[in-house]
Formats: C-alpha cells, structure tokens, sequence
C-alpha cells in the first residue's frame, strides 16, 4: 500500500474533479418510442440527446394563410415517413409567419407514423456526425431541425452543414432529413457590393462569385418554402381561431365584436407586423384582460 502525502492526495482531488467535469453528462439512452423530441446539449468536447417533453400541440388545421407551405411540406415529409426518396428543406421568411410552427404541426402529424424532431442549434452543428451516429440504426425518421438560422460568412459550422446537405462524408444517414428555418433565403447577410463582378457567358449573365458563394448552401436544400406577411383578413382569422381555442381550453365564450377588432387591427400597428404570432400575442392580452376580473385579484 502507497501511503502519499496529504498535499499529493489533496492535489490528486483536485485533478480528479477537474476532469470530471469535462466528461459527458452520465445519462440514459432515449426511448425513442415515448419520447418524440430531443435538443442536442454541448458537453465540454461533446455533447449529448436530451429528451424534451413536447408541449406545443400545434395541428396542421390551426396553421392559417399558409396553404401552400402546409402543402408542400406535408407531401415532403408523408415521403419520408413512408421510407421513400423527399428532400431536406428550407423555410424561409418574414419573421412570425409560422415557420417553426409548421415543423411542429408535422411532428405532431406524423409522430404515430415514427416521425421524430431534434433540435440543434447553430454551433453545434460541428457535432452532427455524432448526432448521425447516434440515431442512423433506429427504427424510427428523424427530422433534424436548426431553427432560426443565419450565418457570417467563413464559420466552421456553415461549412459541416454544407457538407452535410452535399452528400459527403458527414452526409446524413437514410433515415435523416435537415429540415432549417431562417429570415434570410441564402442563410447568410446580402450586400450591394455582392452583386458586382458578374460577368456574360455567352450572351448570358452569370452572378458574381461572392452571391455565388451565398447561394451554393441554400441550393443544397431540394425544397425552398417562402412565407409572408399576412392580409388584414388573413390575420383577423388567425386571431379569431387563437381565441377560440383559448375559450375551449378555459371553457369559456369570447364573443367577437366591431371593439375586438379594432384593438387587434391597432395591435398589428403597434406590432408593426401582421403574422400568426402577433395574432396569438394579441389573444392572449385580450383573453387575459377579459377574464381577469373573474379571478378576483
């Protein structure tokens, strides 16, 4: 037996504790067949899954003025639940126009189907071959969602998830699919200055190599979905079915009246900006002002 000095051992503690705060979080692998959603969490070199409990019940149905975004990802997605050939995708837009929401309503479709989300976000997308690694034998399709995404140009995490997109050695596996969310349509920052230095190709306009550059990510994505700012009208019926769903979780009527609309007409003024989460902002400041003298506080 080694007797060492109390100021060894002590040093020892030390270095032991150190170290085992880099290690991984110790925790359990996830049961995919109960949990539908998990965030990728960076641990010191690594990282790990963490289930997550899905709180958004968010349906297709509820999704309001974007008919078409509905449409093409839904199709998009049916495929890949179904084990046939669909494209990773890339929605973009105006902020607030229920491009998160989209992506929610789809779990929450096909989540019986085997469809299961991971979250991740933007610099951990260095770490996407371990997240491959880590789900590419289950049983179930999993969407790798980056949400609200933006890069400056030259980052290391732009670069992996290029490679990802292009089929590379980090390409994902069968069971995979990059679904991204993002204000800008080519993820990165358009300046003036970008569009100079084109140049003709036999008689045609080729672009310049910097917006060339911009647009070689988001070319890698085989489904481009825009959405936009809604209309008045489009707005009112999203702020109407916020309400109503609202009223059916507390069991209460809300009617609507020529007041109510004018205040979330006035909301959107305010806001600066007609879209679906304006509309759930408004119904819960007027469902809350209509239902506080009730509880008496």
């Amino acid at each position: 037996m080694i007797n060492l000095k109390p100021e060894v051992v002590a040093q020892l503690e030390r270095v032991l504790g150190s170290v085992e705060m880099l290690l991984p979080k110790a925790i359990a692998p996830i049961d995919w067949s109960t949990c539908h959603a998990a965030n990728w969490r960076r641990h010191s070199f690594s990282g790990f899954l963490e289930p997550v409990r899905v709180t958004d019940t968010t349906t297709l149905n509820e999704l309001l003025g974007v008919e078409e975004q509905k449409e093409v990802m839904v199709s998009n997605t049916r495929q890949f639940v179904s084990g046939l050939p669909a494209n990773n995708a890339l929605l973009w837009g105006s902020r607030g126009t229920g491009k998160s929401s989209l992506v929610k309503a789809l779990l929450n479709e096909f989540a019986p189907k085997g469809l299961r989300v991971i979250q991740i976000e933007k610099e951990d997308l260095i770490y996407l071959s371990e997240i491959f690694t880590a789900v590419e034998n289950q049983p179930y399709r999993f969407i790798l969602l980056c949400d609200d995404l933006t890069f400056e140009v030259g980052e290391l995490s732009y670069k992996m998830l290029k490679s990802a997109l292009d089929g590379s050695v980090y390409s994902a596996p069968e069971n995979v699919l990059i679904y991204v969310t993002s204000n800008r349509r080519h993820l990165l920052p358009e300046y003036e200055s970008d569009h100079l230095g084109g140049k003709y190709v036999r008689g045609e306009l080729q672009q310049s190599e910097a917006m060339e550059e911009k647009v070689s990510l988001s070319d890698r994505f085989g489904i481009w979905v825009a959405f936009y700012a809604f209309s008045q009208d489009r707005y009112l019926d999203a702020v109407r079915l916020c309400l109503e769903r609202e009223a059916r979780q507390r069991k209460v009527e809300i009617p609507w009246s020529k007041e109510l609309e004018r205040e979330a007409i006035q909301w959107t003024h305010d806001k600066s900006k007609r879209c679906g989460r304006t509309a759930f902002q408004f119904s819960k400041h007027w469902i809350g002002r209509f239902l506080l003298p009730t509880y008496g506080v």
